[in-house]
């Protein structure tokens, strides 16, 4: 490993983990040039396991024999490794960093809606959803609660958002995702799917109506935390779904509304 020491917050060497946006560090205009923030020695793992490309690594020096050490020795034996001081790194990152541990890794190269697709039968959409914390969860449970594949507008937060990565623990890495433009509705019915929209209007079904299970492909579309799916998404959707309340409760979070009908809508076998 390459050892390299922080002492200043400005040390240009660090700028991914400091100074660089979340825009940036995508780099759109270079897609090839992506980096993103993975936090944490276990969420770290989950990525390497699934092949993820590590640029860089920044640990408390106390983690370089600890937490770190086995992510530097699954690492290129070049690959940068940058430590200092606990004090001086939360003051470099702005945040307290959890376990101690932050890898830069490089961003995979963007999936199609078909492989994604290919061979799905229940699959999310994320459409509008800026809370990294929602969008984590979301992906958290399609991995846990058995969806095939997670499609995200480009109106919704990152997936590889730092936070997002970090709340799924990993789940980001383990369904495979992609970018959709507007007419998404329009390329998942020519692959076979029904789509559901989740959203209570006067013609919204139950999320437990014996129809929806009996659909071969369903595409579960999640709308923004605040106004809901847009008017048009929902008329142009095959079903517009609900969940039942209780207690005069008019709604639940997008996340826990996900985990609801990822698990209702699942495949039985």
């Amino acid at each position: 490993m390459v050892i390299q020491e922080i002492t200043d917050i400005g040390d240009e060497r660090v700028a991914v983990y400091a100074s660089l946006t979340e825009a940036q560090l995508r780099n759109r205009l270079n897609a090839a040039d992506g980096i993103f923030i993975v936090e944490s020695p276990k969420v770290i793992n989950v990525a390497l396991d699934r092949g993820y490309e590590p640029v860089s690594l920044l640990c408390e020096r106390r983690h370089l024999t600890g937490d770190a050490a086995e992510i530097i020795a699954r690492c290129a034996a070049d690959m940068p490794v940058y430590t200092g001081e606990r004090s001086v790194l939360a003051s470099l990152t702005g945040y307290k960093l959890t376990r101690g541990v932050l890898c830069a890794m490089r961003r995979p190269a963007e999936r199609s809606l078909a492989d994604v697709c290919c061979g799905a039968r229940r699959v999310v959409v994320i459409d509008g959803v800026v809370d990294s914390t929602n969008v984590g969860a979301i992906f958290r449970s399609a991995a846990a609660l058995g969806a095939d594949g997670v499609v995200v507008t480009e109106s919704s937060c990152d997936p590889l958002n730092r936070r997002a990565v970090r709340v799924s623990m990993g789940s980001v890495f383990l369904v495979p995702w992609t970018w959709v433009g507007s007419n998404y509705q329009n390329e998942l019915r020519s692959m076979g799917f029904k789509t559901a929209a989740l959203a209570l209007t006067d013609r919204s079904v139950r999320i437990d109506d014996a129809r929806l299970a009996d659909e071969p492909r369903i595409a579960m579309i999640m709308g923004t935390e605040g106004d809901g799916l847009p008017a048009g998404t929902i008329a142009e959707a095959d079903y517009t779904v609900k969940i039942p309340m209780s207690h005069a409760v008019d709604s639940l979070n997008v996340a826990a509304a996900a985990a609801v009908a990822i698990w209702q809508l699942r495949v039985r076998v």
